[in-house]
């Protein structure tokens, strides 16, 4: 069963930043968006940034100028590079993957497990 691996989550303060990385728990056919969301305590799972194979990107509003997203397709791994880092961006950051597992497969959505990401001094 792929799964999408995780990591980079943790306790940072205010102003800090944060890097997370996400990749496939084994070789896939292809990769096409991977993204980021985030479901902050109490309130609902939202968009982060998505990118896609060719590397156009897309950011929630709130996001923009802080937050950057990147892939590196050799290595089938997205990151979210975060800056400026609020308590508002407490929450847990789950990296997103629409893939083809095999040739004949169909393109499927895949979920990590989530990385807790906290912002608090």
């Amino acid at each position: 069963q792929v799964q999408l691996v995780e990591s980079g989550g943790g306790l940072v303060q205010p102003g800090g930043s944060l890097r997370l990385s996400c990749a496939p728990s084994e070789n896939i056919f292809i990769i096409n968006a991977m993204g980021w969301y985030r479901r902050a305590p109490g309130k609902q799972r939202t968009l982060v940034a998505t990118i896609t194979s060719s590397g156009s990107t897309n950011y929630a509003d709130s996001m923009k100028g802080r937050f950057t997203i990147s892939r590196d397709n050799a290595k089938n791994t997205v990151y979210l590079q975060m800056t400026s880092l609020n308590v508002e961006d407490t929450a847990v950051y789950s990296c997103y993957a629409l893939m083809k597992v095999a040739p004949f497969s169909p393109p499927r959505d895949f979920w990590g497990q989530g990385t807790q990401v906290t912002v608090s001094s």
